[in-house]
């Protein structure tokens, strides 16, 4: 019996030598851990050294593309690219912000790196639907009713938004509510809503309350347009009315379910 118990017990013995399982797992993987940490410490040189330290992949070049009234020079120029800084730090946010704070043109720029070398600016310029004369100059203002540009003559096709807002009366009270940058918007509104037919003619966009916008055409004809509101259903009026009466001379579609012409 004792025999047994001390032959049990050197077995025991043997089975426990060594470390259990347990901590061999966690040394092998400390080991897979530290060895990783080696791999990436020797692969991240290089490639930190590639990136930040090499002359391979740096700003070099800087592209312009979109520009129609801008030159690529004047973006260029307000982009103020940091040539010959590694290309992976360029700051493309900031270039962002100082393109569209310099040039109010810009409607929306992207601005992308081209590897190796390159900083490739896309633009996309604001396209004038009105202009405001201001002496002798011309304010474009685009589709947002944004005023982004003085030019010394007017576009050509585009017509002038002129205000002549009453500072009394029911008309004075309009403009207390909405206030001046909100009618120039709405007579952007009606600006885009107007026929293509009749935009190509169009000369004057008159503004004289909410809801009372008119249109003088190249020929002298007008059209009274009232608010902006209803815009498609005016502009299939229009077209229909001005058909069927080719030589009136007055059209009014403030109305649009009841359109009325006259004069000859």
């Amino acid at each position: 019996m004792a025999g047994s118990t001390t032959a049990e017990r050197g077995e025991r013995q043997q089975k426990s030598s060594g470390p259990p399982p347990a901590r061999r797992l966690r040394r092998r993987h400390v080991r897979v851990i530290v060895i990783l940490a080696l791999a990436l410490v020797f692969l991240g040189i290089p490639t930190l050294w590639l990136f930040y330290g090499s002359d391979w992949l740096r700003a070099e070049r800087v592209s312009v593309s979109g520009t129609r009234v801008l030159t690529p020079a004047q973006v260029e120029a307000a982009a103020e690219v940091p040539l010959g800084e590694p290309l992976i730090s360029v700051d493309t946010d900031a270039i962002e912000t100082r393109l569209r704070r310099k040039l109010p043109r810009i409607d929306a720029v992207d601005v992308v790196r081209s590897w190796p070398h390159g900083i490739d600016l896309k633009v996309v310029e604001r396209t004038p639907v009105l202009v405001v004369r201001k002496g002798g100059k011309f304010v474009e203002v685009d589709d947002e009713g944004v005023r982004f540009a003085t030019v010394s003559e007017a576009p050509k096709g585009v017509p002038a938004l002129k205000l002549t807002l009453s500072r009394s009366g029911s008309a004075a009270a309009g403009l207390r509510r909405f206030g001046e940058p909100r009618l120039v918007r709405e007579a952007v509104g009606v600006a885009r809503a107007v026929p293509a037919a009749v935009a190509r003619d169009t000369r004057t966009v008159k503004v004289r309350s909410y809801d009372d916008i008119s249109l003088e055409l190249r020929d002298g004809r007008t059209v009274v347009w009232g608010s902006s509101e209803k815009g498609a259903a005016k502009a299939r009026a229009l077209t229909a009315l001005m058909k069927a009466s080719r030589d009136a001379r007055h059209f009014d579609v403030s109305v649009p379910t009841a359109p009325a012409s006259s004069g000859s």
